[in-house]
């Protein structure tokens, strides 16, 4: 029996107050109700990374390093501040090296009338670099906080569920690919 493959999914806010906890809640049921993958759950604002990059990868670089080089996949939440991705996310994304390499990376994002789509624009250009696969699909949500009502649930479910199942079928497919040409033949470095 094949094992089944495992997305991180990725907070990109460490904002206080966020919005992301609800765009993120609903992803994560999303993953659960779709049933492709396992899902692990990682929240900057949870960890206790250092304030900037040391010269030696600290304990908790390390298990985090650890956590994402168990994934098959990514998906990473983010929100759209200025124009541009949140500073956390960048210094997460940079903080690790090698589990990004030869793995498919998909984005939800949210913001005002972009939907978060400029920072996911720049977020490939930097997976690209660090061998990754970004997904063209995408769910963005538009003036994300007049799209969910008071519980967290979307305002209009049937629409961001299909967005969301099109990118986890996609993303399911380049998980498993990616998988077994690793497993094949390992990714150079």
């Amino acid at each position: 029996m094949e094992r089944k493959m495992k997305v991180a999914l990725i907070y990109g806010s460490t904002r206080e107050g966020r919005f992301c906890d609800t765009v993120a809640r609903w992803a994560a049921a999303e993953i659960a109700r779709q049933g492709t993958f396992t899902l692990e759950v990682v929240d900057p604002a949870a960890l206790a990374l250092p304030g900037r990059h040391e010269q030696q990868a600290g304990a908790e670089v390390l298990a985090l390093h650890e956590r994402l080089a168990r994934a098959d996949a990514f998906i990473v939440v983010t929100p759209e501040y200025n124009h541009g991705y949140p500073a956390a996310l960048k210094f997460l994304i940079d903080a690790i090296h090698t589990p990004w390499q030869a793995r498919p990376v998909a984005f939800v994002s949210y913001g005002g009338i972009s939907g978060g789509l400029r920072a996911v624009e720049q977020l490939r250009q930097v997976f690209a670099e660090l061998h990754a696969v970004t997904i063209r699909d995408c769910v963005s949500f538009t003036n994300a906080w007049q799209q969910f009502d008071e519980a967290g649930e979307p305002r209009e479910p049937e629409r961001v569920r299909k967005a969301m199942d099109l990118l986890l079928t996609r993303l399911g497919w380049w998980a498993k690919a990616l998988r077994d040409a690793r497993e094949a033949i390992p990714y150079g470095t």
